[in-house]
């Protein structure tokens, strides 16, 4: 063989190829989370919009408060079944963050597909978490499976990394991000040299993705934005102090929620049943609430609302969150958090725009995206770039840096723990 006497070169191509069949893998396991997800809003909510705030607008009333909390029910008992069957004997974690930084890269494969199955439940229901949790979850396990199939066990840790990277750039489109999140989070954890498989898996995942999709534009359309003025760069920063204080805010009020809700000392089924009813209830003032937040942003990015609309939609979608998160809801908080930065941002902008031109409010919204993501992750590299390539805007770079950096710092000063200390992605 030609690599017989090029250890180095055999070791890099072996690399190579198990980078590209994870991220090719964790593609297919994302789509078919995303598939499943969309039979059963189907199923449950009579519509293939795939947008669940248009499924709720549809829904009579009792309907649209009453099956966010039979969703919750559900997963929680599929949970508490799952808690009393496997009470003996330890576990792998089900966290592919502990399994990086403090385990040695195995995951529970069947706890995962449980956790992974709830969340499918509750997110199709119209629950107010991300369902990004859950398909980077099972990237993770797939990737997992695969390395302690054929590879030794000091390499676990850099394979399940490869996962997590790849369902990122899955579900975000954010290949850069995605392999920037492994570098940011787990610094110290992961050499340098280990980035190129990583990166490899994220984008051997995106081409892939948009290949099943059929979509090779951003996760975002956005109304172009000119160049960001001094004065607009002024807004930006500013944007990220803002971030930076509310931020904090944010990672407290989940911790009270969570603290709330666990001392109702309710069965899990009736936890997330009740987690479950709040966002019922806020949704029949408010249809907005369902979802991870996803198409509410998106309409912030295209035609924003008033800034009275604004407002009111993020106060009902806070408290919406911080109910599903609190009760337990297995998901993520990833794609609400950016729901949160870009309403922050958008009601910023437009208060703004008086001085700094019409342009400002989206502007001020994708910084407000960018800048609270950094302030809850502590990671402000990836949170800039993430948005950029989430929505093609590469130009607003400097800016959403700047402010990303700015709210990440004032954050880490005001609550040393990021997000990732009190749950998962």
């Amino acid at each position: 063989m030609l690599t017989r006497g090029f250890p180095e070169f055999s070791t890099l191509l072996r690399r190579l190829v198990m980078a590209i069949t994870i991220g090719v893998v964790a593609a297919l396991v994302v789509w078919l989370f995303r598939v499943a997800m969309f039979n059963l809003e189907r199923l449950l909510l009579n519509n293939d919009s795939g947008s669940l705030v248009q499924a709720a607008q549809a829904l009579a009333p009792w309907r649209r408060a009453l099956t966010p909390a039979l969703g919750g029910l559900v997963a929680g008992l599929i949970l508490w079944g799952w808690q009393r069957s496997a009470r003996q004997g330890s576990h792998a974690p089900t966290d592919y963050m502990e399994a990086i930084e403090t385990g040695d890269g195995r995951l529970d494969t069947i706890a995962s597909l449980v956790k992974s199955s709830a969340s499918l439940v509750v997110v199709a229901s119209g629950s107010a978490i991300g369902r990004e949790g859950a398909m980077i979850l099972l990237a993770t396990v797939a990737a997992s499976l695969i390395a302690r199939a054929v590879s030794k066990s000091d390499e676990w840790k850099l394979w399940v990394a490869c996962g997590a990277a790849a369902g990122m750039a899955s579900a975000y489109h954010a290949p850069l991000a995605g392999s920037l999140f492994i570098a940011e989070i787990l610094f110290g954890s992961l050499l340098l040299a280990s980035l190129g498989p990583v990166l490899v898996a994220a984008v051997s995942a995106l081409l892939l993705t948009q290949w099943l999709t059929g979509s090779p534009h951003p996760l975002y359309s956005v109304t172009p934005v000119a160049p960001p003025s001094l004065l607009q760069y002024a807004f930006m920063a500013l944007t990220g102090l803002l971030a930076g204080l509310s931020g904090p805010l944010f990672l407290q009020l989940l911790a009270i929620s969570s603290r709330g809700f666990r001392a109702l000392r309710l069965p899990p089924p009736l936890q997330l049943g009740l987690g479950g009813l709040i966002v019922g209830g806020l949704s029949l003032v408010m249809p907005q609430v369902w979802g991870n937040g996803y198409s509410v942003v998106q309409s912030f990015l295209t035609l924003p609302p008033p800034v009275w609309v604004v407002a009111g939609i993020l106060v009902c979608k806070l408290i919406a969150v911080l109910a599903s998160c609190g009760s337990g809801a297995p998901g993520g908080v990833f794609t609400p958090t950016l729901f949160v930065g870009a309403a922050i941002g958008l009601i910023a902008g437009q208060c703004a725009q008086l001085t700094a031109g019409d342009s400002t409010a989206i502007l001020l919204a994708l910084t407000g995206m960018g800048a609270f993501l950094a302030a809850t992750t502590h990671a402000p590299i990836m949170s800039a770039l993430m948005v950029c390539e989430m929505t093609g805007e590469f130009g607003l770079l400097p800016g959403i840096l700047l402010a990303s950096v700015l709210g990440s710092v004032l954050s880490r000063w005001l609550h040393p723990n990021s997000i990732y200390r009190q749950r998962s992605v």
